[in-house]
């Protein structure tokens, strides 16, 4: 037994030096092994509730909000509070819209701001992703614009539509000058908190695989920094959808379309409160929506595979 012991010992010592020196050599499938890591960290898998009663528990609330408000404005409306041509009833606003929709012209209203804010949006994304890397990775340039692009996400967008105006004219370009203003600094400033809690333990841990350069921002910064780069990205949209109204009021001209902004400027114009607020209620809808369908379920996967977010 004693020889079969002393024999089996180099081998298994063999072994672990195999093992060993195979763990020294980085490569694509260390990379990832890494970056599935850290997206599995803390994370614990739990039974899902049936899909009925995770669709009261979300949906019951806000009915009741909405079927609270659409209550108060009523009464709001049978009190005469304000005279009934400037605080027109959910039934008039109501009809406003259908006769939008029977015309045949409220979803091209629609789909002229949300397709002005999706484009707006994703260069956007492009713009402020590759500024937020440079300014958490470059202390340099950090110190040096780091306040500005704090200062540019307080400022109205508003207030860049003169300037945009005079610039580009009425035209797209104006629009899009307006969105990109107001939406790239929220996104490189969240994207820059979600670098800065990044535990040093990660970086590392992706240096010392070979995770360095595009790789390591691939691999290890943007899967880490995920959370925080996607509230900046939720923010920036609401930036976007915000600066896009802002522009859309002010810029008209008949061969730039009409978007929700522009027939909000017309019901302001021809003093028809429910047509303001028709048009009140489809950025509000809008908005909502987008928010709703695309970065609720994004951020709550992201904060589930992370063991930030369980489901009881």
């Amino acid at each position: 037994m004693a020889s079969t012991e002393t024999k089996d010992q180099p081998t298994a010592a063999a072994k672990g030096k195999d093992t060993t020196a195979g763990s020294n050599s980085p490569g694509a499938g260390d990379i990832a092994g890494l970056e599935a890591g850290l997206d599995a960290l803390e994370s614990r898998v739990v039974a899902r509730q049936p899909w009925l009663r995770t669709f009261i528990s979300k949906a019951f609330p806000p009915l009741v909000a909405i079927v609270i408000v659409l209550g108060l404005w009523q009464l709001a409306y049978h009190l005469e509070l304000k005279p009934h041509y400037l605080l027109p009833s959910p039934i008039d606003v109501g009809r406003s819209l259908q006769q939008k929709w029977l015309e045949g012209t409220l979803l091209s209203f629609v789909w002229t701001s949300v397709s002005r804010g999706a484009l707006g949006f994703v260069a956007s994304v492009a713009i402020g992703t590759v500024l937020g890397l440079i300014v958490a990775q470059v202390k340099a340039v950090r110190a040096a614009i780091g306040p500005i692009l704090s200062g540019l996400q307080s400022l109205p967008s508003v207030a860049w539509v003169p300037a945009a105006i005079i610039w580009f004219g009425l035209s797209d370009a104006t629009i899009y000058a307006v969105v990109l203003l107001g939406a790239v600094p929220s996104i490189a400033n969240g994207l820059v908190a979600g670098v800065d809690q990044i535990s040093p333990l990660y970086l590392r841990a992706g240096r010392t695989i070979g995770a360095t350069g595009l790789a390591g921002v691939r691999h290890v910064l943007l899967p880490a920094a995920l959370p925080g780069y996607i509230a900046g990205l939720k923010q920036g949209w609401a930036f976007s959808w915000r600066s896009l109204m802002a522009a859309e009021l002010i810029v008209n001209a008949p061969d730039l379309g009409t978007g929700l902004g522009q027939l909000l400027e017309q019901g302001r114009e021809l003093q028809d409160m429910s047509w303001v607020l028709a048009a009140i209620l489809l950025i509000l809808i809008v908005g909502i929506g987008i928010e709703l369908l695309i970065f609720a379920p994004v951020e709550r996967r992201v904060l589930r595979s992370r063991g930030l977010l369980v489901k009881s």
